[in-house]
C-alpha cells in the first residue's frame, strides 16, 4: 500500500469514530476508545508494510511534498504507537471526565476518545513534511486539536486555565514561524527543505537574514518540543489538562515538533557558513533548556508539575544531541539516530508513568506527590513496575533511559562541547534528586489509607508492559535501532 494513504485511513477512521460516538448508546463510551486503539493498531501495521515512492520518481507527484524515508516511519510508529496508549489510558481515565462533563452519565469521554486520531494524522503529516508550508499545515492541525484536548474539563477551572494558556502561547509561536519562514524563503528563494538545501550550496543567500529566519523557526518549534524561551506554559498546562492530555503533549507532541526540527535542520548543518551559527543557536537553547528544566522540578510537590519541568529536562539532552551536529558512522549513532532513539524510550517511560499517576489521581482525588505515599504497601508490584519508570528516567544504567542518555552525552564529548557536557552532567544528577522523591514516597512514607489499592487491567498491564519494556531495551536496544534503519 502506498504509504501517503496512512494519513488518509486515520482521518476516515476519526470521523468513522465520530458518526459512531453520536449514534452509540450515551453510557457506552469504552467501545469507542476500545474500536480507536483497534483501528489504530491496524494502521501501525500497515506502516510497518508501506510502500515508499517507486524508483525514479520520488520527486513527482504526491512525493515531492511528502517523504517516505526510515525517519518518517519511525516517527509514524512512534505517534501511531503514543496515541494508542493515550486511548488506553483514557479509557481507564473515563470517571475524571464523568465527574467534570456537562453530562456527567454519559462518561464525558466521547469527543476525548476520536480528538486524538486527527492529533496522530497530523503528527503523521509532520513527519512526511519535505517543505515549511507542509509542516505547517500538519503542525495547525495538531495545535488546534491540543487547544480542545487540553481544555476539554469544562466544569473544572484548571483545565479552562490551562486551555487559555496554551491557546496564547500556541498562537504566539504560530506567528514565530510564519514569519521565520517568511525570512528563510526570502533568504533563500526556496519553501522546501531540498530547495533550502540546494541554495546554500549555490551560496547566494543571505547570511543574516536566513539566521534571523532560523532563530524565529527555533523559538517556533521550541514551543512544541518544550525549549526555552517558549517553555513556559508547560507547568501549567500539565497540571491544568486531563492526565491523557498531558501525556499525548509530552510524548506526541515533542516527537512530532523534534521530527520537524530534524528536516528544517538537515540541510542546515550541512557543511556551510551557516552550519556554526545554527549549532550555536542549538548549544544555548540545551543549555538553558536543562538548567531551566531541572531546576525547576526540585522544588515541586505536584507530581504533574513535575513532569511539566522533566519535560522541559529532557528537551535539553535532545537539543544538546543536535548542537553536536554529529552524523552518524558504521560504529556511532548520529544526532537524528540519537534524538529518535531517546524519544522512543522516553514514550515506553512516560507512557507507563502517566498510567500509573491517572489511577492514583482516580483512587485519591490528588496529584500531589504525597498521595502516592505508601502506595508500595497498597499494591507491591505497582509500586515496584513505577519504580522501574521513574529509575530510568532519571538515567539509572541498565535501563532504557541511561542509554538514551549515554549516545547523547557520547556526541556532545565527542563535538567538544564541554560547557554543553557539564550542565548536562549536574542535569543528570539533579533528576537522581526529584524522581527519587516519589519512589522515597511510595516506600518510605505511611499510606493515608492502608486499604489495597486495586488497578483496572488495562493499566495494570500497560505499566507492566512499559516496565519490562524498558528493562528489555536497556540491554537489548536493537529492536529501536533496526527500525530506524
Amino acid at each position: 500500500m502506498p504509504a501517503h494513504c496512512l494519513e488518509a485511513l486515520t482521518v476516515i477512521l476519526g470521523l468513522d469514530l465520530l458518526l459512531l460516538e453520536a449514534f452509540c448508546p450515551a453510557t457506552d463510551k469504552r467501545l469507542l476508545g476500545c474500536l480507536a486503539a483497534a483501528g489504530l493498531t491496524a494502521i501501525l501495521a500497515l506502516t510497518l508494510m508501506a510502500a515508499g515512492p517507486a524508483a525514479g520518481s520520488a520527486d513527482t507527484g504526491v512525493w515531492s511534498v511528502y517523504a517516505f524515508d526510515p525517519l518518517a516511519r519511525f516517527y509514524k510508529v512512534l505517534v501511531l504507537a503514543c496515541t494508542i496508549g493515550v486511548t488506553l489510558l483514557a479509557i481507564d481515565y473515563r470517571s475524571i471526565f464523568a465527574r467534570f462533563s456537562d453530562d456527567p452519565g454519559s462518561g464525558g469521554s466521547g469527543e476525548f476518545l476520536v480528538l486524538p486520531v486527527f492529533a496522530c494524522a497530523g503528527m503523521m503529516w509532520m513527519a512526511s513534511a519535505r517543505d515549511l508550508v507542509g509542516a505547517f499545515v500538519a503542525l495547525e492541525l495538531v495545535t488546534v486539536t491540543f487547544y480542545v484536548l487540553v481544555a476539554c474539563l469544562r466544569r473544572n477551572v484548571g483545565s479552562l486555565e490551562a486551555g487559555v494558556k496554551y491557546l496564547i502561547l500556541g498562537a504566539l509561536s504560530t506567528g514565530f514561524l510564519v514569519y521565520g519562514i517568511a525570512w528563510t524563503y526570502g533568504a533563500t528563494g526556496a519553501l522546501s527543505f531540498d530547495g533550502i538545501g540546494r541554495a546554500l550550496a549555490g551560496g547566494h543567500v543571505s547570511q543574516p537574514g536566513l539566521l534571523f529566519g532560523v532563530a524565529l523557526v527555533l523559538m517556533a518549534l521550541g514551543f512544541k518540543v518544550g525549549a526555552v524561551p517558549m517553555q513556559v506554559w508547560i507547568p501549567d498546562v500539565y497540571q491544568g489538562a486531563p492526565t491523557p492530555t498531558t501525556a499525548f503533549l509530552s510524548v506526541g507532541s515533542k516527537a512530532a515538533g523534534f521530527v520537524v526540527l530534524l528536516r528544517f535542520l538537515e540541510p542546515l548543518l550541512a557543511a556551510g557558513p551557516s552550519r556554526g551559527p545554527v549549532l550555536g543557536m542549538l548549544l544555548i537553547m540545551a543549555a538553558a533548556t536543562l538548567l531551566v528544566g531541572n531546576l525547576g522540578a526540585i522544588p515541586q510537590t505536584n507530581f504533574k508539575r513535575l513532569l511539566g519541568y522533566s519535560s522541559i529536562s529532557h528537551a535539553g539532552f535532545l537539543l544538546l544531541a543536535l548542537a553536536s551536529g554529529a552524523a552518524a558512522t558504521a560504529t556511532r549513532l548520529g544526532a537524528a539516530e540519537t534524538v529518535s532513539f531517546y524519544l522512543a524510550t522516553y514514550l515506553v517511560m512516560t507512557l507507563g508513568v502517566f498510567f500509573a499517576l491517572a489511577q492514583v489521581r482516580v483512587a485519591t482525588g490528588s496529584e500531589q506527590i504525597d498521595a502516592f505515599n505508601g502506595l508500595g504497601r497498597r499494591n507491591p508490584g505497582f509500586a515496584l513496575a513505577l519504580t522501574v519508570l521513574l529509575a530510568a528516567l532519571a538515567g539509572v544504567p541498565l535501563t532504557a533511559g541511561f542509554l538514551g542518555k549515554w549516545f547523547v552525552f557520547q556526541l556532545a564529548v565527542g563535538a567538544k562541547l564541554w560547557w554543553g557536557v557539564g550542565i548536562a552532567f549536574i542535569a543528570a544528577a539533579a533528576g537522581f534528586y526529584y524522581y527519587f522523591k516519589v519512589i522515597r514516597a511510595m516506600f518510605w512514607n505511611p499510606p493515608a489509607d492502608p486499604a489495597p489499592l486495586v488497578i483496572p487491567a488495562i493499566t495494570r498491564r500497560a505499566v507492566a508492559v512499559c516496565a519490562i519494556a524498558t528493562l528489555v531495551l536497556g540491554v537489548f536496544p536493537q529492536p529501536i535501532l533496526w527500525l530506524l534503519q
